[in-house]
């Protein structure tokens, strides 16, 4: 999954009523796994191997994750993301406000790891070392193509719907980031494979830049 994360992220911030979590905080909770993930792998905590063939979507082999992606380090980090919330996301909401906000980003950051359940071939560890479990639809193409593309469609019509630009910012940013995010999605499906693990993961860095876009195209709208 690429954009069907940031679909949560889309239709969280359209349709709950935490109107205060900005759609930048929203598309940082639902990717905070993979945002972790390149960092884990420059550190040499977490390793990946380029296996062209290994799932007919992917070449990446996702052998050793267990901080970033297994259930339990995926539910660990939706709590270290709600805590944090309730600490820095004031905002001016009051306690009760905030603590809901908490609730629903820590859920936010757990529904990574149940979209990734759909698509990866069964190397998600439940714990730092296995049983590991993955449905493995990256190895039915048509299916996790068509679902993925759903999911983002449906999120972004829920957010354009929910949301009113004031001014060109807020209508032309959110057309580009909408656009942007398939182009990156489609590039790494039918694109050649990474050289190297750390270009991979150098690359991967780029999508921190994401958030604080959203942030923006998100405070030029109403």
């Amino acid at each position: 999954m690429f954009v069907g994360h940031y679909a949560v992220g889309l239709a969280g911030r359209a349709k709950t009523t935490a109107p205060r979590i900005s759609l930048g905080t929203w598309f940082l909770a639902v990717q905070f796994l993979d945002l972790l993930w390149p960092i884990f792998l420059l550190l040499g905590w977490e390793h990946v191997r380029i296996a062209p063939g290994i799932t007919r979507l992917t070449p990446l082999d996702f052998y050793d994750y267990p901080i970033s992606h297994s259930l339990a380090g995926a539910l660990a980090w939706s709590v270290v993301f709600a805590i944090g919330y309730l600490i820095l996301g004031r905002g001016g909401a009051g306690p009760r406000e905030r603590r809901r906000g908490a609730l629903l980003l820590g859920a936010g950051v757990f529904s990574h790891w149940l979209l990734d359940f759909l698509t990866h071939r069964p190397d998600l560890p439940i714990l730092p070392r296995g049983p590991y479990v993955g449905l493995g639809l990256w190895n039915v193409p048509a299916v996790a193509i068509a679902l993925e593309a759903v999911l983002y469609g449906l999120g972004a019509f829920l957010y354009v719907r929910a949301t009113t630009a004031r001014d060109a910012a807020g209508r032309w940013g959110l057309w580009i980031l909408l656009a942007i995010l398939p182009v990156f999605w489609l590039a790494a499906v039918f694109g050649p494979p990474p050289p190297d693990e750390r270009t991979l993961a150098g690359s991967a860095l780029v999508l921190w830049l994401i958030a604080p876009w959203a942030w923006w195209v998100d405070r030029h709208r109403s």
